[in-house]
């Protein structure tokens, strides 16, 4: 057995750096022997691994990556918003957040992937909606500029992931890998000036605030990490969130207190999915949606607009985010961001 599985295994001494190296060297040569891509994972899953193991882990995959470098384009003032997955099954307020934060002016660059435990995930309703994601940095920043928003498809995660899944067959790695979910907004490299990320778990944030600090010690941008006692991965309108800042080296925190902000009561039902999940975000950003659930998009596309320096004001971001919806705004760009994909088709 491998040593980074053995380790992992028995809890007993952290896996280093040189022991993740070999491991992957491993997979990627095909040397592993059947079932330890899945006890890999399995002991991840079950327990999230210490400081020394998860900085390892990150600094391995990290150093594989393919497209470091001067040439790849850094998304300065853009703010990203992923949550962890695993929560309630509810609408996808990060993606109608990003939408309605970059119809406020907000450069927004978003990250996600295929449901886990909600009814669509980010790339699923983008999917849907008919809205391309980006293959490549370059084509990213290209979105950016031209729609002042973009969605990075999947070259943003380590090319591990794919081999890992593809070594846990015919078992699914959405059941067995819930801690590559659960990491994966900091798994995604994306050099973004700030990132949002809700935790559904709060069992996860211990490790969560190593893999923050890391990320924010990498590219040099604030991690803010969010946690509320309703399990949702999102900022939410009802009950108190307790925001973890990471920035320069350093932790702060702060609780954003809906009813101080003015918003109104509600509850998880009011963020669950209907028939069309589809229609329910467009309504959503047409101001048409439940009130519970406006309120959430417009608290973390507030959030988004604070951590990007659009403004320092709670107040006056989500008077702005309630003005985008209202107008008409957010959802005339996401007619703009059809338009695009057709136009690139074409």
């Amino acid at each position: 057995m491998h040593d980074a599985v053995a380790a992992l295994i028995a809890q007993d001494r952290p896996v280093d750096l040189p022991q993740w190296r070999s491991f992957w060297d491993s997979l990627h040569d095909g040397a592993l022997r059947r079932g330890e891509s899945v006890a890999l994972l399995a002991s991840l899953s079950t327990q999230m691994p210490g400081r020394t193991t998860l900085t390892a882990l990150l600094d391995s995959l990290a150093e594989r990556r393919p497209q470091q470098g001067a040439g790849r384009p850094v998304f300065e003032g853009a703010v990203n918003i992923v949550g962890t997955g695993g929560g309630p099954r509810t609408l996808n307020i990060s993606t109608a957040a990003a939408l309605t934060a970059a119809a406020m002016g907000t450069r927004v660059v978003k990250t996600g992937s295929r449901a886990y435990t909600s009814a669509l995930g980010s790339l699923d309703l983008l999917e849907r909606l008919g809205i391309e994601t980006a293959s490549s940095y370059e084509q990213t920043h290209e979105m950016l500029e031209r729609c002042g928003i973009a969605f990075a498809g999947m070259f943003v995660y380590p090319a591990e992931l794919g081999l890992l899944a593809r070594g846990v067959l015919p078992l699914d790695i959405r059941r067995l890998g819930r801690f590559v979910n659960a990491l994966g907004p900091f798994l995604a490299d994306m050099p973004v000036d700030a990132q949002l990320t809700g935790v559904s778990d709060p069992r996860l944030v211990p490790g969560l605030r190593h893999a923050a600090e890391h990320t924010a010690r990498r590219t040099g941008g604030s991690v803010w990490l969010a946690t509320n006692d309703t399990g949702a991965d999102e900022l939410v309108g009802f009950a108190p969130n307790l925001v973890r800042t990471y920035e320069g080296g350093g932790e702060d925190e702060f609780v954003l207190d809906p009813a101080a902000l003015g918003l109104g009561p509600g509850s998880l039902e009011d963020l669950r999915p209907g028939a069309d999940p589809v229609r329910d975000v467009l309504d959503l950003l047409a101001g048409r949606g439940r009130p519970a659930a406006e309120d959430a998009v417009c608290l973390n596309a507030a959030a988004l607009a604070v951590a990007g320096r659009l403004t320092g004001d709670w107040h006056q971001a989500l008077r702005g985010a309630r003005a985008v919806l209202n107008d008409g705004s957010a959802l005339a760009l996401v007619d703009r961001l059809r338009r695009a994909t057709e136009v690139a088709r074409a």
